[in-house]
């Protein structure tokens, strides 16, 4: 298979990059609303390789911005939360949500400079639980995208958070590598301790799955599959979209609605974000019991340690690099957990950051089951080389709508029926939250 030797334009994602300045052109989840207080103190951000402050006013607006005060360059994480704004405490000087200064109380009155000095900030709303920031052009701001799973009513979002201490790309590639859990999450299970109607079954009885694969409007999708069994074919359908999201197939498409962000705080720190929608309340798979009652082995909770006030002390791991995740060597020798890690968001931890912090793509030799991972890169590539080349952003860019055709999930399809209209003729039949023109659109 061919191989992209540089990928440094996709990999790197600071102010001037250009996976950066693709990404500048999406909404960015950057922390839970209930991270940011009113009247409470600054929330440090790492986004996108740019050290920012949150903080929520007195009227409950939530304000985004560099953390360095424009006079003097001293922190605004250091900053007094009052009122109508952020004030320094080095001279006084005082910003509002948008970056005006709008106090200069260390200036004679008749010096004031207020109006004259704005910090950089940029728009940030919010919308399932999440604050949301655009770091783009401020005077040309899109819509919201319509992922679905972010237009279900509040109750039934979950959300969870956690960290990883390696580059975003090979993050989200974990995502989207579906051949891994057969043997990651499940190599210790035999296809009899689940039965025929668990939903994992046929990840477990044939470990080595075929693809088709599809560049889409919002980015690339695939579909994992097996050969039929009685003629139909389960398929596992799952999506890579635009920027820096996934949405993975474990579950039934028809009641379950899921989008991952792997958000980059720099080159070498990602944010995952995962949302996850009880549209039909079915679980993941893999948490569905065996047919002895019983879970899979490892789909323990993970731990964190406490959040601390350091632009990388939000969502770590008690897990991490420096205790070797956990790893229980009799575990897995015994083959009661095949990784000897007992929490599945663990072991995807464990084996991306055992990469290192941005891998060394040119060691890789990809296979016939890393297809999606190859075209996907692909994908990003042309989408950052347009946008730098000839200025042109991809659809996703331009009309944040284009989302809501992507959906992930599990179903069983006539052989003969080919696996794009399988797709779509799934997707008439599910429990989908239609009322989204309006809310994307605010």
């Amino acid at each position: 298979m061919a191989r992209l030797d540089n990928l440094d334009d996709i990999t790197h994602v600071g102010p001037g990059t250009p996976m950066g300045e693709l990404m500048r052109r999406y909404w960015v989840p950057a922390a839970l609303s209930s991270e940011v207080t009113t009247d409470g103190p600054p929330l440090r951000l790492m986004l996108l390789g740019e050290k920012l402050i949150a903080f929520r006013d007195a009227q409950g607006r939530v304000g985004v911005m560099d953390h360095r005060c424009p006079h003097r360059c001293a922190s605004l994480f250091l900053g007094r939360n009052e009122g109508d704004g952020i004030r320094c405490i080095y001279h006084g000087w005082k910003y509002d949500i948008d970056g005006n200064c709008v106090d200069t109380p260390s200036v004679p009155a008749h010096q004031s400079l207020v109006g004259k000095v704005k910090a950089t900030a940029y728009r940030a709303v919010e919308r399932a639980g999440l604050i949301w920031v655009y770091m783009g052009d401020q005077s040309n701001i899109p819509r919201l995208p319509a992922l679905e799973v972010t237009l279900l009513p509040q109750e039934s979002i979950r959300i969870n958070i956690m960290q990883r201490e390696c580059n975003w790309l090979q993050a989200l590639e974990g995502d989207i590598d579906t051949s891994h859990v057969g043997f990651l999450h499940a190599g210790a299970i035999d296809p009899d301790d689940l039965g025929e109607d668990h939903p994992m079954h046929h990840a477990v009885y044939n470990r080595a799955p075929e693809y088709k694969i599809e560049v889409t409007e919002w980015g690339t999708m695939y579909g994992a599959y097996r050969p039929p069994h009685n003629g139909m074919v389960d398929w596992r359908i799952a999506h890579y979209v635009l920027p820096f999201w996934t949405m993975t197939p474990n579950s039934n498409i028809r009641e379950r609605v899921v989008a991952n962000a792997w958000v980059p705080m720099d080159d070498t720190h990602t944010m995952m974000i995962k949302i996850t929608g009880g549209v039909g309340e079915t679980h993941n798979f893999a948490y569905i019991p065996m047919k002895n009652g019983k879970q899979m082995p490892g789909t323990n909770k993970h731990s964190y340690l406490p959040n601390t006030t350091d632009w990388y002390g939000r969502w770590r791991c008690t897990a991490n690099p420096g205790n070797d995740w956990n790893i229980d060597r009799e575990a897995q020798r015994k083959n009661i957990i095949y990784s000897g890690i007992d929490s599945i968001p663990v072991q995807d931890q464990a084996v991306i950051e055992s990469m290192g912090p941005i891998v060394d793509h040119t060691r890789e030799f990809l296979g016939p089951g890393d297809r999606m991972i190859a075209r996907t890169r692909q994908a990003m590539m042309d989408a950052v080389r347009r946008l730098r080349d000839e200025g042109i952003a991809p659809p996703s860019a331009r009309d944040p709508g284009i989302v809501w055709g992507a959906r992930s999930g599990s179903f069983a399809a006539p052989e003969s029926m080919d696996w794009r209209q399988a797709y779509r003729e799934q997707l008439t039949v599910a429990t989908r939250w239609t009322d989204h023109v309006g809310e994307a659109a605010e």
